[in-house]
């Protein structure tokens, strides 16, 4: 592939920056939401199955039911290539970064070619 190709596959990891710049980076979530599907969140307490969560969008704390909460990946594996390197491959996670690839004008979705070993 040429260098003016990769541009829409690869990631500069470099530029790739968490999205929550705080302590509770350590315990980000996903959580259900009405519009996007999904949105990320911080642990901010436990008590038994009930979490209290601070949403990434507009900071409004939510509690919610341990068993709605998806777990997330660390930053290094946002816009990753292959989803299957993902620690945590679930739906939230999955959706994320193919959104977050296509809006960074990222091949988001690829056909793989198997070899022929004739």
């Amino acid at each position: 592939m040429e260098a003016e190709e990769l541009k829409y596959l690869i990631v500069n990891r470099k530029e790739n920056a968490p999205t929550m710049q705080s302590d509770l980076a350590r315990k980000l979530v996903w959580v259900p939401h009405e519009v996007q599907s999904f949105c990320a969140a911080g642990i901010i307490a436990e008590e038994g199955d009930m979490l209290t969560v601070l949403l990434e969008e507009g900071g409004k704390k939510v509690k919610v039911t341990r068993d709605e909460c998806q777990k997330m990946n660390p930053p290094k594996y946002h816009k990753v290539e292959d989803m299957s390197e993902l620690i945590c491959l679930n739906d939230a996670s999955v959706l994320f970064n193919i959104k977050d690839r296509y809006f960074s004008d990222l091949i988001y979705v690829s056909k793989h070619i198997k070899p022929n070993f004739h």
